[in-house]
């Protein structure tokens, strides 16, 4: 087996914690063992309300410091917005918002901001459209100019793909990288968000799939679980499932110098014990 990368790092999804003060979240993400955050301002900190102008540096370098003061990294900056929204009027102010959460990103002491790839009806809801060539050249054009923003800022944006939005596959991640050939776009990797009722059983050589792709483009890792009930694929806490986590772990090692994985589908109940259990996972597959 080769060489585990540098650092397998853990972290927590901070509104998982609830909606508070920043030093609250961070005292009780920290509590967990976990050694960063993915945080979504809107979601996670209490009486913000993003808009125009609201992300400044003197209130994302506050943020920061209430988060390192628990030893807590910002990992990730969340922005998840609809880059294909209907209305062209509303997608370009979505687009402005994301583009202010790049030029705080290094305030906030991160290098990546992350979105997911939208959909044609402006609630996010799928469409059958996603699927087709309008949706992914229109999401090209967003995505490229939010990508010369963060060539600007030095930093990076951080794409996740999901079956019901337009990039929905490994291979549809690859075009969009192809297409924007930028070190400044990578991937944020959920194995389970490209996982349906119909190719759950395939998810191995989905996983070998998209680590052959853009295993070298990945950043970040979202880690949760799946079970398969009543013909329905249900989300489920990491460990509780069915995801073949060693072959995650593996292609990881083989592939990243580095790693940020954010645990989903977890809580205050549960996350110590998990980080717990990825850490002694990961460490005895570094002597296997």
């Amino acid at each position: 087996m080769n060489p585990p990368p540098a650092n397998f790092r853990f972290g927590l999804r901070a509104h998982d914690f609830g909606r508070s003060s920043a030093a609250l979240l961070a005292s009780r993400i920290a509590a967990q063992g976990a050694s960063c955050v993915q945080l979504a301002l809107g979601k996670a900190i209490e009486g913000l309300e993003l808009g125009p102008g609201v992300i400044n540096a003197d209130m994302a370098s506050a943020i920061r410091r209430d988060f390192e003061r628990h030893q807590l990294q910002i990992a990730v900056l969340g922005c998840y917005i609809n880059p294909i929204h209907p209305d062209i009027a509303v997608r370009n102010g979505l687009l402005d918002l994301f583009r202010e959460h790049l030029r705080h990103a290094r305030d906030f002491g991160c290098n990546i901001v992350a979105l997911e790839t939208g959909s044609v009806n402006a609630d996010y809801s799928p469409h059958p459209d996603n699927h087709g060539e309008t949706a992914f050249h229109t999401l090209v054009v967003s995505i490229a100019e939010l990508v010369r923003e963060a060539e600007r800022c030095g930093v990076v944006v951080g794409v996740e793909a999901v079956t019901s939005h337009v990039i929905s596959t490994p291979e549809k991640m690859s075009r969009l990288l192809d297409e924007i050939p930028s070190p400044n776009l990578q991937v944020v990797f959920d194995p389970v968000n490209l996982l349906t009722i119909e190719n759950h059983g395939e998810q191995d050589a989905m996983m070998e799939d998209a680590f052959r792709r853009f295993g070298n483009r990945i950043a970040v890792i979202h880690a949760k679980d799946f079970v398969v009930n009543d013909g329905e694929l249900l989300f489920v806490a990491p460990g509780s499932g069915s995801l073949n986590r060693p072959l995650l772990f593996s292609l990881a090692q083989t592939h990243l110098r580095d790693a940020f994985i954010v645990l989903e589908e977890v809580d205050a109940s549960n996350a110590g014990e998990i980080i717990k259990l990825m850490k002694k996972e990961t460490l005895m597959m570094t002597f296997a």
